[in-house]
This record gives structure tokens, sequence and C-alpha cells, in this order.
């Protein structure tokens, strides 16, 4: 008889190691996944909390937001409003995944088959992680930023590094490339050429700056408009690089500050892009995991039904009538689509070898699944894999509301084939990073004149800025840029449909 990894709910940290054992010879041996090596830490709910307040890294430089994000879910977990996470996983090398210690055995064989396996994989395989993320360096880089941000609170003042940081984080989101370029980010390389670099800025001076007009005619000493911004090397997208390489009075020290919360930034691009999938994987994973264990009878009937109550209250979806219904669960929708795509490659129906004639009853599920999960992202993995089957089990259908039109609400996509195509088409827009998130680029600087730096926002299907939020994040901008900013939204045709201007603050002076 197999011996049960463990009895009831107690644990002991020998247990963790065989359900480790247990869960990898799963992994390796029958669903062939390839996974970083893993670390795993047991923490507090008070630890969970600071966790949860510094965006799950660990090592994070310290902020007063994370004091007060850890204030307000302390006090909601107190007051019994929310509940916390099982486990939190890290995307580094080795792959670090925090239990809380206050989880069942049970719940510990989930999480790590969820998370040190699940998550692990994926981290590790899909192309977007490949492409953004340093799974080895993250982790020297997040020790390097901790301390820098240290020393120039001791050496600059509390307030002063707290202010850059501020703004920083307001424009995180606009902090990103978008493209992959020809080099791999390499954050132990970024590490080492901080210092050389930030002494290197203190001696020279900034090109672009050294060629503005002082007092000459603009007709005479301005810059050719394609000089000018071939040497801001604009349009550009990503504000916070724009701001570390032109911005005309930042010292050495904020610039990086400005470089460490960009890498910080795209670190985390790719799992914006892969919530679906990413969560879809680590569920099915975990769910193949112990009920492969339950058969080999390693984990008993009455801790397997406790698994079975956790994974359906994970994967749970409200009825689009339902007042609870806030949109797709991405636990629910990927670990369906995922369920889906092993019945299309094991018992394909009629319509599933019209729509997905390249992977219907080709029997081998893994390998069909590891090639998803390794080649897409959120959007197109929901507009290739989507089926006519599971859009019927969701009820899935199509709101079409056009303000600009009289005749309201009307549903414009139903259960035929053409009504499929339309609805898997918008759901997957909508997880598409280049419809979701505004497209605002730097354009232009006024070097001749006042310095304003302006900025177009490309306005897709009439989506316009929040006025008070966009003067909010424009501020941060002028107080980094400290030259008035412009902030123009245009529509397809060019056509201008607002513009905001704000000016920077006057820097405070010296306690």
């Amino acid at each position: 008889m197999t011996e049960r990894l463990f009895e009831g709910a107690d644990w002991d940290f020998r247990t963790l190691q065989r359900i480790t054992d247990a869960c990898e010879e799963v992994a390796t041996k029958d669903l062939g996944l390839d996974v970083y090596p893993n670390q795993i830490e047991v923490i507090t709910a008070e630890q969970m909390l600071d966790a949860y307040s510094s965006v799950g890294m660990p090592l994070f430089y310290k902020h007063w937001s994370f004091g007060k994000h850890f204030a307000f879910h302390e006090a909601s977990y107190r007051k019994g409003l929310m509940g916390l996470a099982y486990e939190i996983v890290i995307n580094s090398s080795p792959c670090i995944s925090y239990l809380m210690e206050e989880n069942t055995a049970t719940m510990q064989t989930l999480v790590i088959a969820h998370a040190a396996f699940g998550h692990n994989h994926f981290f590790k395989n899909n192309y977007l992680f490949k492409q953004w993320t340093d799974a080895d360096g993250i982790l020297d880089y997040l020790d390097f930023a901790k301390n820098y941000v240290m020393t120039c609170e001791e050496r600059y003042g509390r307030v002063e590094v707290e202010r850059t940081l501020d703004a920083a984080h307001a424009l995180m989101s606009h902090g990103i490339d978008r493209y992959p370029g020809k080099k791999k980010l390499d954050l132990r390389a970024e590490e080492k050429r901080a210092g050389r670099r930030r002494q290197h800025e203190e001696e020279v001076f900034n090109d672009l700056w050294r060629t503005v007009p002082k007092g000459a005619s603009k007709t005479r000493s301005a810059l050719s408009i394609e000089r000018r911004r071939k040497l801001l090397g604009l349009p550009q997208e990503n504000l916070l690089y724009f701001l570390e390489k032109s911005a005309p009075r930042l010292a050495p020290w904020q610039r990086e500050l400005l470089r460490i919360v960009r890498h910080i930034a795209q670190y985390f691009y790719p799992q914006s892009q892969t919530k679906v999938m990413n969560e879809g994987t680590a569920t099915y994973v975990h769910y193949r995991i112990m009920t492969k264990l339950h058969q080999q009878g390693r984990i008993s009937d009455g801790n397997f039904l406790e698994f079975l109550q956790s994974h359906t209250n994970v994967v749970f979806q409200p009825e689009f009538d339902d007042p609870r219904f806030s949109g797709f669960n991405p636990y629910a929708l990927g670990f369906a689509v995922m369920q889906d795509i092993e019945r299309i490659v094991t018992r394909p129906e009629d319509e599933d070898r019209e729509w997905f004639p390249d992977i219907a009853g080709k029997n081998d599920v893994m390998g069909v699944l590891r090639d998803v999960w390794a080649n897409y992202r959120d959007e197109s993995f929901i507009a290739q894999f989507l089926s006519p089957k599971l859009m019927r089990h969701f009820r899935m259908f199509h709101l079409h509301d056009d303000p600009e039109e009289r005749a309201g609400i009307r549903v414009d996509a139903i259960h035929d084939d053409r009504g499929f195509r339309r609805v898997r088409r918008e759901l997957a827009r909508q997880h598409d990073v280049g419809f979701i998130d505004a497209n605002i680029e730097v354009v232009d600087v006024d070097l001749s004149g006042d310095r304003r730096l302006i900025l177009h926002h490309h306005v897709i299907k009439g989506s316009q800025l929040n006025e008070t939020d966009a003067k909010r994040v424009l501020q941060h901008l002028a107080d980094l840029w400290t030259y008035d900013v412009s902030l123009i939204e245009v529509d397809a045709n060019d056509k201008v449909l607002r513009e905001y201007v704000v000016s920077p603050r006057p820097i405070p002076a010296a306690a």
C-alpha cells in the first residue's frame, strides 16, 4: 500500500519536503514540466500582509505607500472583510513560493502544486517572460535597489527621495518597453554599471541641452525638427526612460531611481499580459497533480474533498445576471480553456475538427498544452482557443452600447458561427494591452521656446482619460521635467479632442 504523505491537517517541514518531492515526481514524469529550482518559505499572516503592501516582492525598497497599503489590508483582515492568499510566488531563479503557516497540510500540497510547479513552469517557458524578465538577476537587483534607495535617503533626505519615487510610481505603467529590443535585460549587469554610469553623468554635459539656444533668435538657432526629434529619440512611449535620459534638471541619483522603477515595471509587464494563462496553467497543473496523488493513495478521500472545495471556490464564475458578476474570473476562464483543449485533443466533436484542425484528435494533451503555455499570451490564447462549446457553457454574448447611437443597448452577437467569432474577438481584445492601456507618447519638446514637453494621447473608440486622474499624473510628470507639460488627446484623424497643460510645482526648501 502506498504511504500517505500526511494524515489530518497537521504538517511539519519534513512533511513539506515529502509533499514537494511527490508533486515534483508527478509534474516532471506525468506532465513533463520544466521548472526553475524551487525555494519554499513559510510565512505568517502579518508577513503575507507585508508582502501584499510591496506588490509581493521580497527585498523591496521602503516607501510610504507600502505602509499605507499594509495598514489598509491589516485592518480589513482583522475585521474579517478580506481573506489572504494561500501563497505568493516570485518569478526568480530559484523560484520562491511563500506559504501561509496557517494552511492545512492539504492546502500546502495544493499551493506547492499550484505555485512551485504550475506558475514556475509558466515563468520559465512562456516567451514573454523569456523576453522581458531576468529570473537569475531579479533578487540581486532588488537588493541593490533597496540599498541604493536607503543610501539616497541618507545623503539627500527622505522627503526628496520620496518625492522622486512618488512621481516615478505615478508614471510606472508608462515606464515600459512594449516591443523587444536587441539586448535581453541583464539586471546583474545593470547593477554593476550603475556606479560607473552615475560617475559618468556627473562629469559630462547632456549633449541635447548643450545645443539649446541661449538668447539667439529662434529662427537662426533653433534645432531643426528632425534633428531635435532624433536627439530626443522621439516619439517615445516609455515616459520614464525619456525622463531618465532627457529631463534637464534631474540629478544623477534621481535618474537612477527612475531607472530602478522602470526595470521593476518591466519585470511585471509579462504578468499583466498573461493573467488568464498564468493562473489557468497553475490551476490546471494543481488539479492534475492533486488528482494523481489521490489516485496513488498518497492523500486520503477526506483530504481530496478538502482540496475540491477550495478548488471549486477558486474557479467559481458568477452568471452574468448575478450581483457578484464583475467580469470573467481569470482562474475560471483559464482553467476551463485548458480543460477544453484536453477534450478537443482527446475527444473531439465535428465542430472541434472544424474550428481546431491542428489539435483536434492529436492525443498528446501535455504536448499541446506545453506548446500553448510557451507561445501565447492572454489575447492570442483566447482568440485562438476559446471554443463555441465553451462559449455556450459560459453563456457568452456581446452587447453593443454606443452613446452616440439612439438605438440603446442591443445584443449583436449570439450563438451562431458569426456570433461565436465576434464574441471571441471582442473578449480577446479586452485582454490586449495595446487596446486597454492608454496610448500616450512624447512627441516633441519646444527647445527654442519655453521647453514645454508635448505628449499625445491617441484615443481609441472615444475612450478619453479621466480628467482628474490625468491632471494628477501630469503633475508628477511636470515635476520631473521641471517645465510645463502639455498632453493633447487626438482621435484617429488627428483631431484635437482635449488638451491639458500643467506647470511644475516649486521645489520645497530644505528644512
